[in-house]
């Protein structure tokens, strides 16, 4: 699991930091957002349309990092490294990345425009076993400026690609015809 803080300037140009690994990740489900819409004519479904507005769900891990709560979610620091929750800032945004194992190399995502909650604050007394705590965090995940919500590889993602996956946010390259006619080709 990885992120990387998401700014957008004055003129709309979206950049994002430093991608930052978030170790401990136990589950992340993300669940597509968006409705199907009907439109009837001559007693049928004359057309249906789907809109796309991203994803939604859980991300549960170990402990929310410290440089997690300052960056995104807008916790302050006093001088004796005591955090502070505001109620008067707003969470930043965020691209979120992880590998999901089970293929012959994963597969690997980048989520663009993702928010976060806070987790909660839960704990329990010490029983016969110990049981870890997690936090949880919900995430949206909207598209980008652009229109694109996420990055997906696949078993034909060039291996370079694939290798720096997790050094910057992956952004999309200018698309080679050959391989969308090939595509098109395959479908028809």
């Amino acid at each position: 699991m990885h992120w990387a803080k998401r700014t957008v300037s004055e003129e709309g140009a979206v950049s994002y930091g430093t991608v930052v690994a978030m170790p401990g990740a136990v589950s992340v489900s993300l669940e597509a957002q968006g409705d199907l819409s009907a439109f009837y004519a001559d007693g049928v479904k004359y057309y249906v349309a789907s809109s796309n507005t991203g994803y939604e769900g859980d991300l549960e891990i170990a402990l929310v990092e410290d440089d997690f709560r300052i960056e995104i979610l807008q916790e302050e620091m006093d001088k004796n490294k005591v955090l502070f929750e505001n109620a008067n800032t707003e969470a930043q945004a965020f691209a979120l990345a992880f590998e999901i194992d089970g293929d012959q190399n994963g597969t690997r995502f980048w989520f663009y425009n993702c928010t976060a909650t806070r987790p909660s604050t839960e704990s329990s007394t010490n029983e016969e076993s110990k049981e870890p705590a997690t936090d949880k965090l919900t995430i949206s995940c909207a598209a980008d400026e652009n229109g694109y919500v996420r990055a997906k590889t696949t078993a034909d993602t060039d291996e370079t690609v694939f290798s720096k996956w997790f050094d910057e946010v992956y952004q999309k390259t200018d698309t080679d015809a050959a391989s969308n006619t090939a595509s098109t080709q395959k479908s028809n």
